[in-house]
């Protein structure tokens, strides 16, 4: 009896220090448990976290992929900035979702580029709205250009009215046109077989628009069968762009006023045939009078 009252005696402190590591054990498995727990919950949190980031990180590259500028030099930044975010986006995937340091620092980063993507926002909506204002002075400037261009041509037309109504005005006109025949004595005849010159007198009509000054006056006689009548062949004046010959001229001194001329054409013996002879007085480049008259 005292054998087995020593041997449960000397056994108690084993049952104790059973029951303290019992203890022990139930305590640091329930910590064990809790601690797991509140760890997944916190990788869970930070998965989270990372998986939010990377979806900022997208819609900030979606962002500057909405952007684009008139600049070359504007698109070439933005193109750059692009490339950046998207390398960051790969590096985020990479990285654990427990590594904080580097989700915080990824986190800083964010925002510098969000800061730096608002300030390009900025100077695409001032290049936008110079580029509006522009194209608002160009049109308003085209329509300045064109209403001056639509009043030059008024004003062209108007000139060009005006320089022909000077031309028309400056015209001379001719009247009292006739001819007559002359013998060798100078006096009258009809008769061809016995004319020595024809004598053309004609009046220029006052025009103070005419230019004035030394003028030469032609003559043109054509005979019944349509030959002109030529003192020679070199005898020749412009009209309407290309040179003819002419019978005979004289240059008379112009001021404007009424002027009476005559101008007489030397006939060969036997060049003149009876019938209807026409002429023509030319001037300053025109034809400014004709009429016929016969011959027997």
């Amino acid at each position: 009896m005292q054998t087995e009252k020593n041997n449960n005696k000397n056994q108690r402190p084993i049952y104790i220090a059973l029951g303290v590591a019992a203890v022990l054990l139930v305590v640091i498995a329930a910590l064990y448990i809790t601690q797991s727990v509140e760890m997944k919950e916190v990788v869970e949190e930070m998965t989270i976290e990372k998986n939010i980031l990377t979806e900022e990180y997208q819609d900030l590259a979606m962002g500057y992929d909405s952007l684009e500028s008139t600049s070359d030099t504007l698109n070439t930044m933005l193109e750059k900035e692009r490339q950046k975010v998207e390398h960051l986006i790969e590096e985020i995937k990479t990285i654990k979702a427990t590594n904080a340091s580097k989700i915080r620092e990824y986190r800083k980063e964010l925002g510098t580029l969000r800061g730096v993507l608002k300030s390009y926002v900025a100077q695409i909506d001032s290049l936008n709205r110079l580029n509006e204002e522009l194209k608002k002075e160009n049109k308003e400037y085209q329509q300045r250009y064109s209403q001056i261009q639509n009043s030059y041509k008024e004003l062209e037309d108007v000139k060009t009215e005006l320089e022909d109504k000077v031309e028309i005005a400056s015209r001379l006109e001719t009247t009292n046109m006739s001819a007559d025949g002359l013998n060798a004595r100078g006096r009258s005849t009809s008769r061809t077989n016995r004319i020595d010159k024809i004598e053309i007198c004609f009046t220029v009509k006052k025009n103070l628009t005419a230019p004035v000054g030394i003028k030469p006056f032609y003559i043109r006689l054509e005979r019944p069968d349509g030959q002109i009548l030529l003192r020679s062949r070199e005898d020749l004046f412009e009209y309407e762009g290309t040179e003819i010959n002419y019978s005979a001229m004289r240059e008379i001194e112009y001021g404007g006023e009424e002027t009476d001329i005559c101008i007489f054409y030397d006939a060969d013996m036997g060049e003149l045939m009876p019938g209807e002879y026409t002429t023509d007085i030319f001037a300053d480049g025109g034809n400014i009078g004709r009429f016929t008259f016969e011959l027997k």
